[in-house]
């Protein structure tokens, strides 16, 4: 009877094991997270004013839709409620809470993809892991695109594309369909600190880079979020408010409210940098704080 060379089969077991290992031996990102609104947290929560588009690299065709939108149409056009944030904007919008789990092949026992789903209009989507390929640019659109990951040692790096177009602010500012969204996914103890860079050409001149942080709470609870379109505002069937370019009657109003120049307001890659500072000269100081003033999460905002 031949005997089993130990070394030998303890090769072999490992080469079968390894190739596995590297798709469940990283990060656990599962749970129920909380996000923190401590970064702009003005802007995420009770939104943007009407013309602020501060630190923007956005281009002129951005700022042309930006100044026509008026938030009327969301209660006039019915199309308009009830949607969900694109996959961009789910992670700075009041999504709360964020559940994360993951697919798991039954037979290999290897990771597929993860998925996470968002209360506000129980936004759902999947992250793919298996080495799948993007589909081509005509295939289906969907709000929260189709994405794709790789891990970078502990860090979750992942791509999304054919996004349905919507917004990067929500006071009209635009995304296109045409963007790219890369995320980087980092999590430290009870902590998760997502970085993205939104890529489009249609309406950015250089990537948008943001980041938000969510804490682990075992505790949160998804509870059923629905909506049903309604008439909320007596308006001619087929109108959508908006306002013809220069016409908008509040675009100025955030500058001269906080005393910032309408200038800087106006956005551009080029109001991103220290350098821009040294071009605006003496600015007034701004008001005595009214709005906002203490503005850092869902209790004080």
């Amino acid at each position: 009877m031949q005997r089993l060379n130990p070394a030998r089969t303890a090769v072999v077991v490992m080469s079968l094991l390894l190739p596995g290992a590297a798709a469940i031996a990283q990060i656990d990102l599962t749970g129920n997270w909380v996000a923190l609104y401590h970064e702009d947290a003005p802007e995420r929560l009770p939104g943007p004013a009407l013309g602020d588009y501060l630190e923007l690299p956005i281009n002129e065709a951005a700022r042309l839709r930006a100044d026509s939108y008026d938030p009327n149409r969301i209660s006039a056009v019915m199309e308009y409620q009830c949607r969900p944030h694109g996959g961009d904007y789910s992670m700075r919008g009041l999504s709360v809470p964020m559940r994360i789990w993951e697919e798991i092949d039954p037979a290999t026992q290897r990771l597929v993809a993860i998925h996470t789903r968002m209360a506000w209009m129980e936004m759902e989507r999947t992250i793919y892991l298996d080495g799948r390929p993007h589909p081509p640019e005509y295939a289906l659109h969907t709000w929260q695109g189709f994405s794709t990951g790789v891990w970078e040692g502990n860090t979750l790096v992942t791509t999304t594309t054919h996004f349905k177009p919507s917004y990067l602010r929500r006071n009209g500012m635009p995304r296109s369909a045409k963007a790219t969204l890369t995320e980087h996914w980092i999590r430290h103890g009870d902590y998760l600190t997502v970085v993205t860079y939104i890529d489009d050409p249609a309406f950015l001149t250089e990537p948008l880079v943001r980041s938000s942080n969510w804490v682990l709470e075992p505790n949160a609870r998804m509870i059923p979020n629905s909506c049903t379109p309604a008439h909320e505002v007596p308006v001619p069937e087929g109108t959508v408010p908006h306002y013809l370019p220069g016409e908008n009657p509040f675009s100025r109003e955030f500058s001269e409210f906080f005393g910032v120049p309408y200038e800087a307001t106006r956005g551009g890659a080029h109001t991103l940098y220290p350098e821009y500072r040294m071009t605006m000269g003496d600015v007034p100081t701004p008001p005595m704080c009214t709005r906002y003033c203490f503005c850092t999460g869902l209790g004080n905002c």
